[in-house]
């Protein structure tokens, strides 16, 4: 009877043992769950250390934005004079050439005006050139009327000396003192004429004479006014924005199309103001494009900053004084120049998007002065330059052509020394 009875407090222990088993037996994942929860607690702690440290070493120096185009000039291609279009040489997508002929107008009118000018120009050499030779008829015309005077004074003097004796009426003296007077009057003539012709001609060449440069004036007038027939492109780039047509009627200052050079875009990353703390000029960049994916790499540099922003510009700006203002995060575009080679290797297209990620480790004084200054870029073309060139080649041509002896000598002597120096 002992051995089968036994008291409450021995057989607890027992039945929580018993009841412990039964729970795990019921419920096995329990240990399990919590062993799981604590790694991933543990590799929670881990992830936000290891983003601590790279926050603090590498993410802090960066400023990135997906709000990023590529950006470039167009040049518009317009005419200076009125025409008629006869010839379109390229269409959109089409590459020109500086100065390769992309429009051309009927130049019919133009060749007449400029035909007219350049036979006003001979003219007016001829008529200067006489001015020249005028000197030496009026010089020799001088001369003859010295000698008439002093053939004058001579029988003068010898009419007087035989007066006294009779031998020559005083009628006759009375008429050599008037051909004395008469002779002298012709010499003054020939003086005042030839002064008057070297008021005309002293200190200038027949290419430099006034009316000359007058008539050639006229003449460049007119040649440019024909060459400007041909509209050359400015640019080498693609043809963009085509709208003229053939026997299109245009006038001076009417877009015909636009040229892009692609090698010289740049990119205008809008960041927000609250990332622009750190950005300054020269800082490098690292970009990529979704049109090439993560597999190529831009590498460039900021280069400088808007005077506004997006809103402040647009066309319709915002007007935050009014009662129901709401503040908006505005974002300022931030220019970027690329590396020319990497443009070359791989083109990039105006309005392709961009992300963006600047360095800004190298902040404020530590960037070297020469990055820290903007820099200013220039454009220039010098297609236009050789009509005018072509225009005085043809201006001294007529001189030559026109001039009398050595006065046209030295005037194409000195262009072409004055041209050679230059």
């Amino acid at each position: 009877m002992n051995d089968t009875n036994t008291t409450p407090a021995a057989t607890a222990p027992a039945t929580a043992t018993a009841a412990n088993a039964t729970a795990k037996a019921a419920n096995p994942g329990a240990g399990k769950r919590k062993r799981m929860l604590a790694l991933l607690g543990l590799a929670t702690a881990l992830a936000a250390a290891g983003y601590g440290a790279y926050y603090y070493t590498v993410a802090r120096f960066h400023e990135e934005t997906d709000d990023a185009y590529v950006n470039g000039n167009l040049v518009q291609l317009t005419p200076q004079v009125t025409g008629t279009v006869i010839a379109v040489n390229a269409d959109d997508t089409q590459i020109v050439k500086a100065g390769e002929s992309v429009v051309t107008l009927d130049d019919a009118d133009a060749r007449i005006a400029l035909a007219n000018a350049e036979a006003a120009l001979g003219q007016t050499v001829r008529q200067v050139s006489a001015l020249y030779v005028n000197n030496g008829v009026l010089e020799a015309t001088m001369q003859q009327r010295q000698a008439d005077l002093a053939r004058a004074k001579d029988d003068l003097r010898r009419r007087t000396q035989v007066a006294e004796a009779g031998a020559v009426a005083a009628e006759d003296v009375a008429h050599a003192r008037d051909a004395v007077k008469t002779a002298e009057a012709a010499l003054e003539t020939a003086r005042q004429q030839l002064a008057s012709n070297h008021a005309l001609t002293d200190q200038a060449t027949v290419a430099d004479h006034p009316s000359v440069q007058a008539a050639a004036t006229r003449v460049r007038d007119a040649y440019l006014a024909n060459a400007r027939n041909t509209l050359p492109a400015p640019v080498t780039g693609y043809v963009a924005r085509r709208s003229v047509q053939v026997g299109q009627r245009v006038a001076p200052g009417n877009p015909l199309m636009a040229i892009v050079p692609l090698d010289g875009v740049w990119v205008d990353a809008n960041f927000k103001e609250v990332q622009l703390k750190h950005i300054r000029i020269g800082q490098p960049v690292e970009l990529h494009a979704d049109l090439y994916g993560g597999s190529v790499t831009y590498h460039g540099k900021v280069v400088g900053f808007s005077a506004g922003t997006g809103s402040a510009f647009s066309a319709l700006p915002a007007q935050n004084a009014t009662g129901n203002w709401i503040k908006v995060v505005q974002r300022l575009p931030v220019r970027i120049q690329l590396d020319p080679a990497e443009l070359r290797a791989h083109p990039l297209q105006i309005g392709l998007s961009m992300q963006v990620d600047v360095n800004i480790k190298r902040d404020g004084s530590q960037l070297d002065s020469a990055q820290a200054k903007p820099t200013r870029t220039t454009y220039s073309t010098d297609v236009f330059q050789r009509h005018g060139q072509e225009a005085d080649r043809e201006i001294e041509r007529i001189i030559a052509r026109n001039s009398h002896g050595k006065a046209g000598d030295v005037a194409i002597a000195r262009r072409g020394a004055a041209a050679s120096g230059s």
